[in-house]
């Protein structure tokens, strides 16, 4: 959450004032700029009172020690979601909410230290990196799932070798460990040691091993039974007994459209300097809410503890907190990229029908159609008219903080109707009565979609139909859904453009492997699915070009090689526009004072880790 490296004239004067007027409202102010040290892992510190956690073994079980200062037991935390959940299985969770939720009760091999960027253990104790293709990995000794049977090698072996590596779920998991189009190979050494062998030095190889750790006396019933099932295993009907978790928290209770509450997980492997067991917190209570202004009414009248706050409303912020119990953090820029993506999807369905309308399809191909929409957008009137100024135009597919930014590419360029309207006349269309046409005659007219709820990409859409029919084009603007929105997105592929967002690594552009490889469970604007009739299928140029590009990256080790790699990827992204970005804005959060252990940072966002935060009431 960060820098912003661009800014027109108008935005540095009113991000200027704001934030001036804001002087001395924010606890503390985390919008610092990265450090870039000889090592390139090295980040800035969050907070140099922030201790990270240590191993310590008691009575031969291998914990993890909090360092924060030792808190009160008790109490319960409220924040909310927009939208239900679909899934409690992780490896199912392609929509934000889900995953988030899964990250509660399921942690990985490793995590990243939110203070340098550096990988380290989690459920590993150790890890060993041999030859650069050989991770030895030490598990924890003794400590349990939350239903009492032990976390061993055996749990591992079957997460990676069954689950990750034969594309249970979605698929992504998998994705971003391929080396080459070639799969890593795990074995196991003992009860608590296991090793994986990369098919050639694998950059991004250690900090891939944060992908969660599932119980194999729970799981191998769902994917001894295939992977039509395991769609279907642990889903928003599931027991909450029946989950047996490794995380701080379990399922205690989901209740559709009003909650989601979680309970702690007395077998958690985390403790307190008193050698005491987290996490301190008795209940994680998530209200399910139809959109960001019920949020904000939810916090507002006390039922919730935690706000994400809009730019426009800073200003009652400011003098609310005042007279009220929360303070106020910047976070600098959010590493959330929002764009517009289209439909370039040129394939039939096993029925043998397009998935996109052929006259459609003509135009999303087009790759001055596409450039077109993106130089009529206007960035500057959405960060000023929407977040206040406090926001930065995005034009990178790479998040404004990220190590990898290519910061040419960043630069991007001004709103520029008559340029646009000169790419698409490069294309035979061409304007009559105000109405924009195609070489054929046909009336240019298409249908953008968001997810209702998300009132900064409502507004962002009401935006932007407005530039594009300075062009003549006609844009049905509609909010659904947002499983239904996902559905579209990554299932039945039946959209034409749609505004979301995704979340940028901003250490290793690698975890984007799955949205820019032809064959990525992520690879929206033209992603390939069971249901593709064969033989039906165009790849273009740019796609084998990014996919190469993915490829060499993963295997380069060094820093400076690596950006000029990325750098490519970010200049085609660019050029072709598949996806169009528009926006970063500056996060702004809220949380009620009785919260102590609140440590923000640029990598772990307002609260890094809910198990060591506590209620002093």
């Amino acid at each position: 959450m960060k820098n912003i490296p661009y800014k027109i004239l108008i935005l540095i004067v009113s991000f200027t004032i704001i934030l001036l007027c804001a002087k001395g409202v924010f606890k503390k102010d985390y919008g610092y700029d990265i450090e870039q040290p000889s090592n390139r892992e090295e980040i800035l510190l969050a907070n140099s009172d922030f201790d990270y956690p240590v191993n310590k073994t008691i009575n031969g079980v291998d914990y993890l020690q909090s360092q924060l200062p030792v808190g009160k037991f008790g109490g319960d935390y409220t924040d909310t979601i927009i939208g239900e959940v679909k899934t409690f299985n992780p490896y199912n969770a392609n929509d934000a909410t889900s995953a988030q939720l899964s990250e509660i009760m399921y942690d990985g091999l490793t995590q990243t230290n939110v203070l340098t960027g550096k990988v380290v253990p989690k459920l590993a104790k150790s890890f060993e990196i041999k030859d650069k293709k050989t991770y030895i990995v030490h598990l924890r000794k003794g400590i349990k799932w939350s239903d009492g049977v032990e976390i061993t090698s055996k749990d591992v072996y079957y997460t990676y070798n069954t689950i990750i590596f034969k594309g249970f779920g979605d698929g992504s998991a998998r994705d971003v460990i391929k080396i080459d189009d070639k799969l890593p190979t795990v074995e196991i050494i003992d009860k608590y040691t296991v090793k994986f062998t990369t098919p050639k030095p694998f950059a991004p190889f250690i900090r891939n091993l944060s992908a969660s750790i599932m119980p194999e006396h729970i799981f191998k019933q769902a994917t001894d039974k295939g992977n039509q099932y395991f769609l279907t295993f642990q889903g928003v009907d599931v027991n909450p007994d029946e989950l047996v978790t490794s995380g701080a928290f379990r399922l205690k209770s989901y209740v559709p459209s009003q909650r989601i509450i979680f309970e702690k997980n007395p077998n958690y492997y985390l403790i307190n300097k008193e050698n005491k067991h987290l996490p301190y917190l008795d209940r994680l209570i998530y209200l399910i809410s139809s959109d960001t202004n019920n949020q904000t009414l939810k916090f507002e009248s006390g039922e919730t503890d935690v706000l994400s706050i809009n730019g426009n409303l800073l200003d009652r912020y400011r003098e609310l907190k005042k007279h009220s119990d929360f303070d106020l953090y910047n976070m600098g820029t959010s590493t959330d990229t929002t764009f517009v993506v289209f439909n370039l999807n040129n394939r039939k369905n096993k029925e043998g029908k397009y998935y996109v309308n052929p006259i459609k399809q003509s135009w999303f191909q087009d790759k001055n159609f596409r450039s077109a929409i993106d130089w009529a957008i206007d960035r500057q009137n959405l960060v000023l008219n929407i977040f206040s100024g406090l926001a930065s135009p995005l034009y990178s597919a790479e998040s404004l903080n990220s190590l990898f930014l290519n910061k040419k590419v960043a630069k991007g360029h001004k709103k520029d109707l008559n340029y646009a309207y000169s790419l698409l006349q490069k294309s035979g269309f061409y304007k009559k009565d105000g109405i924009l046409y195609d070489k054929k005659g046909n009336k240019v007219e298409f249908e953008l979609l968001t997810n209702a709820g998300n009132t900064q990409r409502e507004a962002a859409g009401v935006s932007i139909k407005q530039d594009l029919e300075q062009l003549g084009m006609k844009i049905n603007f509609k909010a659904i859904d947002f499983n239904s929105l996902v559905n579209k997105t990554v299932n039945s592929l039946d959209f034409d453009c749609i505004i979301i967002a995704l979340t940028s690594n901003i250490l290793e552009p690698n975890s984007g492997y799955n949205v820019w490889t032809i064959n990525g469970a992520l690879h929206l604007f033209n992603k390939r699915t069971a249901n593709d009739l064969k033989g039906s299928d165009k790849i273009y140029p740019f796609e084998k070009e990014l996919e190469e590009i993915f490829k060499k990256g993963a295997v380069e080790l060094d820093f400076n090689k690596r950006k000029k790699i990325y750098d490519k990827y970010q200049e085609i992204i660019s050029e072709q526009n598949p996806l169009v970005y528009l926006y970063a804005p500056i996060n702004i959060s809220a949380i009620r004072t009785k919260f102590k252990n609140i440590y923000p940072s640029k990598l772990g966002g307002l609260i890094y880790d809910l198990a060591q935060v506590y209620k002093d009431d």
